[in-house]
């Protein structure tokens, strides 16, 4: 029954559209109120506005410190669709949907339908990807990109074949893609796994060297790294990871030399003062992970449950367990390990930096599911009609429709993360909308139609949200002290303030009054309201 489950068209259908759903609908209502949000949207919106192309400010008039690249992808979609919503959110969302298509593939291809299956869920359901699915940041077309890096490599180990320049190409395209978008953070999610798995890999070859029957995998231990195992970490290996790099240097030079105050707020503030403990907060040690434990749930139960029995099953020999395990789940291992490991040693942490490990994590969860499921096979008793393998030896496929213990569990965490995955978004929607978090956003588009209809011409008078210019269309915020000069000069007709500086300006504006245009007090910003001000 269980296994029938897993292997009915029909769940794999509900899994993958409930994910779409979940990924289109978790961060409704839509608003730039909150992570960063405003300052990601606002860097597309001023290259259509004001033609900047390479280096953009905050809404705060700060240099923006990302990348252009996802803010060029914004611009061109809003140049096809003239929707702002549409081309700040599509890019995470299409991003989101290219992972899991790509998870459920290469684990499908690899370990059959179920852990195929298993991987779609695990990167669908959990409290992380819907997030950010359609969240107005970085982190998931980032994670694609590092994605597609990691997947090459573990596609190039489990053929073994050798590294090809046409390959290379494509690594030094998808650096330079990372590179672009959040700068050289992509070395922290890889080269450490790629070291990793480079150290371990040597080891292997090593002991077994004139003892084959030792280490069935010796004769077929490909490196992770760019170019021939025999060649190591040979210069002429390099030039991808050195190409890329010299792409982000270029638009960072050109940055100090042409942009004020980039140098102190890119280089020194963001990127620098990371690896500090005065300017960002410092998280401790261990800070990501029991949060990924939780996030990720119950994946990450199902995984640590599933190494458990499988250690116990080898009597807690975990050297043995690491020597026998096949290179492309080594590699899987390194990548995942490394990029927490990483991460985890810079001091200024937050939880949605940590996403790109997530789908290697899946990928190697569905690794775990088939071979836990040949091995509980096997232990039956019925190993010739239970799994069979493909040419290069390690794609277990079931055979035979009986449900192992690893079946169940998965089956209970499919049930389980439907569940609380989807409760949890939809409490977050419903609660949304009750705690009216979309309040600017209506309060935005109902002054842009009142001041269209009048054509009337307004400003808005500096605030703390940023997302506030975003609302109202506009690419600077304006002083009470100018806004007061303007409007006396008859150069404004109407103004929005918040209701802590309105009573002052209407004392200072000649001919003004409230109008009855104004934003419904939100629950987690009581007293920032806001009014339009008009003749």
């Amino acid at each position: 029954m269980t296994k029938t489950l897993l292997e009915d068209r029909r769940t794999l259908w509900f899994v993958a559209g409930l994910t779409v759903i979940l990924f289109a609908v978790a961060n409704l209502p839509w608003q730039l109120d909150d992570y960063d949000q405003a300052k990601q949207a606002f860097t597309s919106f001023q290259m259509i506005k004001e033609g900047r192309w390479f280096y953009q400010q905050t809404p705060h008039e700060h240099v923006a410190t990302k990348p252009p690249l996802v803010g060029w992808i914004s611009a061109g979609l809003f140049a096809i669709t003239r929707s702002w919503d549409t081309a700040w959110r599509l890019p995470s969302f299409l991003a989101a949907i290219a992972i899991a298509m790509l998870l459920f593939r290469a684990a499908t291809s690899a370990y059959g339908t179920i852990p195929g299956l298993i991987a779609l869920g695990a990167f669908g359901l959990n409290l992380l990807s819907p997030r950010l699915a359609t969240l107005v940041r970085t982190d998931m077309p980032l994670a694609l990109a590092i994605f597609l890096i990691g997947l090459l490599i573990w596609q190039k180990i489990r053929a073994r074949t050798e590294w090809k320049p046409r390959e290379r190409i494509y690594l030094f395209a998808l650096l330079t893609v990372a590179m672009l978008i959040k700068g050289p953070i992509v070395y922290a999610f890889l080269l450490p796994g790629i070291a990793l798995f480079e150290w371990r890999r040597r080891r292997v070859v090593v002991a077994g060297v004139g003892d084959p029957g030792k280490s069935p995998n010796v004769q077929s231990q490909h490196s992770a790294w760019s170019g021939p195992p025999q060649d190591g970490f040979a210069v002429a290996n390099w030039w991808p990871w050195i190409a890329s790099l010299a792409v982000f240097l270029f638009w960072v030079i050109g940055g100090i030399l042409f942009t004020p105050g980039f140098f102190d707020q890119v280089v020194m503030r963001e990127f620098v003062a990371r690896f500090g403990e005065t300017i960002h907060r410092p998280q401790p040690l261990y800070f990501y992970l029991p949060h990924l434990l939780h996030k990720f749930a119950p994946w990450s139960l199902l995984m640590i449950g599933v190494a458990v029995f499988d250690l116990a099953s080898r009597r807690w020999r975990i050297g043995a367990a690491f020597r026998e395990m096949l290179p492309e789940t080594c590699w899987l291992v390194c990548w995942s390990l490394g990029g927490l490991i990483a991460m985890s040693l810079i001091p200024s942490k937050r939880l949605d930096r940590i996403f790109p490990i997530v789908p290697p994590l899946c990928l190697l969860l569905a690794a775990q599911i088939a071979k836990r499921n040949s091995r509980s096979h096997r232990s039956m008793g019925r190993p010739s009609e239970s799994v069979d393998f493909d040419s290069t030896g390690h794609r277990p496929v079931a055979t035979k429709n009986s449900a192992t213990p690893v079946l169940r569990w998965s089956a209970v965490a499919v049930i389980v993360a439907i569940l609380f995955t989807g409760g949890y978004t939809l409490f977050k929607i419903v609660s949304g909308y009750r705690d009216h978090y979309d309040a600017l956003v209506v309060f935005g588009r109902n002054v842009r139609h009142e001041v269209e209809a009048h054509y009337w011409r307004y400003e808005v008078v500096s605030a703390k949200d940023e997302g506030l210019l975003l609302y109202l269309r506009k690419t600077h915020f304006i002083e009470p002290d100018r806004a007061v000069i303007e409007w006396n000069r008859g150069n404004l007709d109407a103004l929005v303030a918040s209701t802590e500086k309105a009573p002052a300006l209407l004392g200072e504006l000649r001919d003004a009054s409230l109008s009855s245009l104004k934003s419904i007090e939100r629950k987690k910003e009581q007293g920032r309201d806001y009014v339009l001000i008009t003749h």
